[in-house]
This record gives structure tokens, sequence and C-alpha cells, in this order.
């Protein structure tokens, strides 16, 4: 069964943190280079980070030195640890495998920061 399960969004103030994760199936975890992407109100969905299944990780300009994307191959589970919010950070947060474009994506978590 596909599925994915994101967690962990919130209000937070600006220069606060958060910590996301990611639930999904075997079938699109085990071996895939994973992502989390982000939407925010009246813009496209776009890529933030993204991982191996070595560990080898790649960020967005935007977010890079603040955000940090992490894996837990045994749990299948995927991270987001987001220091030093902003903002411009304030979005719907996704996982799914990277690049991804199928039509499938979880519910999303929703971040605000805002003071």
């Amino acid at each position: 069964q596909v599925q994915l399960v994101e967690s962990g969004g919130g209000l937070v103030q600006p220069g606060g943190s958060l910590r996301l994760s990611c639930a999904a199936s075997a079938g699109i975890f085990s071996g895939n280079t994973m992502g989390w992407y982000r939407q925010a109100p009246g813009k496209q969905r776009e890529s933030v980070a993204r991982i191996t299944s070595g560990g080898t990780t790649v960020y967005a300009d935007s977010v890079k030195g603040r955000f940090t994307i992490s894996r837990d191959n045994a749990k299948k589970t995927l991270y987001l640890q987001m220091t030093s919010l902003k903002p411009e950070d304030t979005a719907v947060y996704y996982c799914n495998q990277a690049p991804w474009e199928g039509d499938y994506w979880g519910q999303g978590t929703q971040v605000t920061v805002s003071s």
C-alpha cells in the first residue's frame, strides 16, 4: 500500500525551530532518494531538500544552512530539522520520492512562521 504521512508542523515564531517527520511505506521509501517539498499559498510546490538512500543531501539555496534532512532507513522515516525559521518558510510541507512527477501526495503538514 502506497502511503506517506507527514507530521510535526505547527505555529512557530520567527527564529524558532521545528522537526518534521514523514512515515513512508516500503515501496516508496526503501532504496530511493527521498525529498521534502513545500507549497505556499498561491505558489507552486517546490523542492526543499533531498537525501539519497546512502545519505547524500542536497538543499535549496533558500534553506541551506538552516534546514537538515535525514532518514532512518530501518524505520522508513524521513525527517526535516528546521531552524532559524522565517515567515517565508510558511507553507504546507510534503515528503515524497525525489524527483517525483506522479499524482500521489500525502496530506502534508502545515508550518506557519509568524509572530
